[in-house]
């Protein structure tokens, strides 16, 4: 709630003139009949959500449209975690408790620069938010790199996930794979590369996915590390996890665990680092004889893409072997190896898409803001325009930093609503009629309803419907009744 204008100064004297008190009478009976506000949220993923569900406490007479390029809401929760942390997912009933706010109106397959522009949303709108987060691979300059058989890991992630744009079918042909990051989502696409399908029979993967999976031959994933063991950026849960799959094998070489006097500091000032560590002693000290698994993982520190091989396709990868300094700043050393890999995986970090009609800094890929506040050329505030989430800050943090970041952006909107002149907008009512082809909430309870019918089918709480055109029928067509079949 905004809090209450302090009244010291009301009871401070008694002997207010007649004139004054009429003005504050004027001005309150003036507020009471205000229409209330109307902001318009681009992006119904948390960062999105988020600042809707403060904005709405902040502001107890604000109505938000909430605009979504997908047929579905959610962003990185849906389309971003993998289907076996159903834990993660489970955000997805918290978000789905602010969007049913009646103040809150859903508005999804709406993309922003074709349906509609962002000039129009700040004609029609008191303020604008673009919470559109991070939906691409970030780049890795090395030659080749565009191979056949080269690929990025949040492509990877968008089709193991249901994602609508991802392609229908993934080529896992490769025996030998390599992985190149050191975070979670390397560790996320290294487990879904060598899990045995039939451990996610009880998720909500779609019906490609899991054929795709099935046919899947791996045998190694090597996974390259640029830096030492106690500066990686894996979770030790998610860490553990890799650990804990059935018939894999986690390969450590007992050398590369050897600690400098950085990486002592580290593991002794910092639990997590610590944690991470012990995880990898506790399998570089397993058995070799004892590792019969039908899949294996390696993980390899203390070395850096050089270059992707082959002419057709990849058929290996060049490592350069790094060193750390006492302050733990690697380099390479001008030594080089090579591993026969037959696909590469990189998971080196995400980066934001441009939106349309909003300024866009390419070197840093995110919008240049102050507290929230987008800037233009000149440097200055663009009025009514603001953004939060990974587009403001970039892809750093889990997805409830995201609340933080949101608070800042939506204090700042509120401030300057405060001691704005201009009479509000209105509700915007003819820019929504234009957009017919919208899902809304009830179009979305729609197709939730048809992805929960769809996994009961197979004992699950449902069954990820990937087909845009199928996720439309759904969300239009209450009576639509699925045939069944591929969920694709």
């Amino acid at each position: 709630m905004i809090p209450e204008t302090e009244t010291e100064t009301e009871t401070e004297t008694e002997t207010e003139t007649e004139t004054e008190t009429e003005t504050e009478t004027e001005t309150e009976t003036e507020a009471s009949v205000r229409p209330p506000r109307s902001v318009a949220i681009v992006g119904a993923g948390p960062a999105g959500v988020y600042a809707a569900d403060l904005l709405l406490g902040r502001d107890p007479d604000a109505r938000i449209d909430l605009f979504e390029k997908l047929p579905a809401p959610y962003g990185l929760v849906r389309y971003g975690v993998s289907p076996d942390h159903p834990r993660i997912k489970k955000i997805q009933d918290a978000l789905h408790r602010v969007l049913e706010h009646p103040r809150i109106r859903l508005q999804c397959n709406v993309e922003i620069g074709s349906d509609v522009t962002v000039e129009e949303l700040r004609e029609a709108y008191d303020a604008v938010v673009i919470a559109t987060g991070a939906d691409r691979d970030a780049d890795l300059d090395i030659p080749g790199i565009g191979l056949p058989g080269s690929f990025g890991g949040a492509d990877f992630v968008a089709w193991y996930d249901g994602h609508p744009d991802a392609p229908g079918e993934w080529p896992l042909e490769a025996e030998s794979v390599a992985v190149i990051g050191a975070g979670n989502v390397a560790l996320d696409v290294t487990r879904m590369i060598v899990k045995h399908v039939e451990h996610l029979d009880r998720t909500d993967i779609p019906d490609g996915v899991e054929r795709g999976l099935r046919r899947n031959p791996v045998r190694d994933v090597h996974v390259f590390v640029r830096r030492g063991p106690a500066d990686v950026r894996f979770s030790p849960m998610e860490l553990r996890e890799l650990g804990a799959q059935h018939d894999v094998d986690v390969i450590v070489d007992p050398a590369e665990l050897v600690l400098d006097e950085h990486a002592e500091r580290m593991t002794a000032q910092f639990a997590q680092r610590r944690l991470v560590v012990q995880t990898l002693r506790e399998w570089a000290a397993v058995d070799p004889a004892s590792q019969t698994a039908s899949r294996r993982v390696h993980l390899h520190f203390y070395r850096q893409p050089a270059r992707l091989l082959g002419e057709a396709r990849v058929t290996g990868i060049e490592l350069e072997r790094t060193a750390a300094d006492p302050l733990g700043r690697v380099a390479g050393t001008g030594v080089h190896e090579r591993t026969a890999v037959g696909a590469v995986y990189r998971t080196i970090g995400y980066r934001s898409s441009p939106v349309p009609g909003v300024p866009f800094d390419e070197r840093t890929g995110t919008i240049p803001e102050r507290d929230g506040r987008v800037l233009g050329a000149d440097g200055r505030p663009v009025p009514g325009l603001y953004t939060t989430g990974w587009i403001r800050r970039g892809p750093i943090g889990l997805i409830g930093s995201t609340k933080s970041d949101a608070a800042q952006t939506v204090g700042s909107l509120i401030d300057d609503l405060a001691v704005a002149c201009t009479e509000p907008r209105g509700d915007a009512s003819g820019l929504r009629a234009r957009l017919s082809a919208a899902v809304d909430w009830q179009g979305w309870l729609r197709i939730d309803a048809a992805e929960r019918a769809l996994g009961a089918e197979r004992g699950r709480e449902r069954t990820k419907i990937v087909d845009r055109a199928r996720l439309l029928d759904h969300a239009s067509t209450p009576e639509y009744a699925d045939a069944g079949g591929d969920t694709r």
